[in-house]
């Protein structure tokens, strides 16, 4: 079932890569609700993971605040995010 009320997830410091990021990222696509996704000091994310994000964001509308510092994204991370936005 999906939630109509959780507009903010909070994911910090939980070891996250690229595969893991890309599921959230997938579910993200559809979802009108969330506004806020923290996503900071997952090293493991990387470019894989931004890549993966940077799909999502060129659908989803909602989301207003992805946080990612400390996610260690790399220039190639930077480049899928910026042309994504």
């Amino acid at each position: 079932a999906r939630s109509a009320t959780l507009t903010q997830l909070e994911l910090p410091w939980c070891g996250l890569g690229g595969q893991e990021v890309g599921v959230i990222a997938n579910a993200l696509e559809s979802n009108a609700v969330l506004t806020v996704l923290d996503l900071s000091n997952n090293t493991p994310l990387g470019p894989a993971g931004a890549q993966a994000l940077a799909e999502m964001l060129k659908v989803n509308t909602k989301l207003q605040t992805l946080l990612l510092s400390g996610c260690f994204v790399g220039d190639e991370g930077v480049h899928h995010l910026a042309d994504a936005l």
